[in-house]
Order: C-alpha cells, then structure tokens, then sequence
C-alpha cells in the first residue's frame, strides 16, 4: 500500500481463509491472522486489538453517532467496517488495495451490501486519504495497514500522518493499530506527536499479541477519570465493549 511504488494485481497476496472452532481467519498468504469473525456474531468485535481501536468512543456522546463518518483503513475481515455500520449505525467507508480481500469479506465474513451509508474504495490508501472531499469529513479513522509479511505498517510516516490528521473534523480521532517484527512503536509515537503534538495522544498497553493501539484528537482533551468511568460503563451496557477494563491500560502519552 505504500505510495512510493505501485502494486499490481500480480504481486498482491493470495487470500485465504481457515477457522478455528467458532471463529473464521482472514490471511494473506501466510499464517498470519489479518482479521478474524466469531461465526455466530459476525458483527461484534472478536480480536481484542480490534475493540481497542474503538476507545474514540470515549470521547464522543454515543447519540451523536448516526451523524457521524467512520472511515477504515485496510479492510482486512471487515471488523470495524462491519461493527461500524451495523452496530453503531454509522456511515462508513472503507479503503483497501486487494480487491481479493474485498471479494473474500463479502463472501466469507458478512460484509453488507454497499449502500447510502456504506461505502468501500479500491485503491491506495496513500493516495485515497489526499482526495480533497474527504477533508474534515471523518469522525473516526481507522489504520491497520499491513501487508502479507505483516512485519511493520506499511504507511507510518509523518506526511502521511499529516493526511490522516487533515481528515478529521474538529472533535475526531484516528486509531492506528503498532505492530509487527520491524515496527518501531518509539518511532511511530515521534511521528504521530510530531503531527497531532503529544498532548493529542492516548495508548494502549500492548495486547498479549504484540498489538499496541495508539488513539490521536484532531483537538486534544482530557476528560476527568470519573467521566471516562461513566463512558466506558455505558459502552459496556449498550455494546458490549469491554471498556472498563481498557481504562486499566489506556493513558495519554504526555503526563
């Protein structure tokens, strides 16, 4: 996915997919797991990572949502795309280069039909992010993207977190999901706080697996402790996300 060289259609990853009891694996030609989907709830959030990646909506009035733009960076399983849509009711797009991994989602991991309020694009994420119609439009951005050796993010750079940023609206956040052999969480946080400024960062511990998930603010808050509780015990009720326990192991970046 990265810009500096295009891909073709030859030298994408073959697709594929396995399960394991109740839940169903995405990988791109290795045995790594790019995604995940428990059989019988294909639109909850099955991956621990992937529930991380929704802390923004700690920082949002859940009645705000429907109003509200999510955009996906890396559809893998469709996770985020699919919880999104479906159990937020929010509008959604996505952006993923492989049109392999769009064919499989929609087969193989309940991706709904595109509609008014979903959308996915096949293209580069490098590029798609530039496109001057999608500035300030998006309320939550999504970044997990990894390519078949999934070593490092395959977009980490400042400039192209520069681009993110200019998606967002005013009160929106970014999650970027840190993994990988050769991924430099210290670097990542450089480039991240080099654009967002450190105050605008929250993260994660890493999870069992290895994934740290970094949330950045457009415009940077501190809700008080006894507000996030409240947040997080709501998001609990109304969705299932394990939220209360995230504010064990999710703290801002700056003291």
């Amino acid at each position: 996915m990265s810009s500096k060289k295009k891909t073709t259609p030859a030298e994408l990853p073959e697709v594929g997919i396995s399960e394991d009891g109740e839940v169903r694996h995405l990988h791109l030609g290795t045995p790594w797991i790019q995604g995940s989907m428990r059989i019988d709830a294909p639109f909850e959030l099955e991956l621990e990572y992937v529930q991380r990646m929704m802390a923004w909506l700690l920082f949002v009035s859940p009645e705000s949502l429907a109003e509200r733009h999510a955009l996906q960076l890396g559809l893998g399983a469709g996770a985020i795309t699919k919880f999104c849509y479906k159990r937020l009711r929010m509008r959604t797009t996505a952006i993923e280069l492989n049109p392999q991994v769009l064919a499989v989602c929609r087969a193989w991991f309940k991706l709904p039909p595109e509609g008014p309020r979903l959308s996915v694009v096949l293209g580069d994420a490098a590029e798609q992010v530039r496109r001057p119609e999608l500035a300030g439009t998006v309320d939550f951005l999504a970044v997990d993207l990894y390519d078949h050796k999934a070593a490092a993010p395959v977009l980490d750079s400042a400039d192209f977190y520069a681009d993110c940023r200019a998606l967002l609206t005013e009160d929106g956040c970014m999650t970027v999901n840190l993994f990988g052999r050769s991924s430099s969480y210290e670097r990542s946080l450089e480039s991240l706080a080099g654009v967002f400024g450190e105050l605008a960062l929250w993260a994660f511990r890493p999870t069992r697996e290895g994934n740290t998930v970094v949330l950045a603010q457009r415009t940077p808050s501190r809700p008080k402790r006894a507000e996030l509780q409240a947040r997080a015990e709501a998001l609990q009720a109304r969705w299932e996300l394990p939220a209360p326990k995230w504010l064990r192991v999710f703290k801002p970046v700056a003291p």
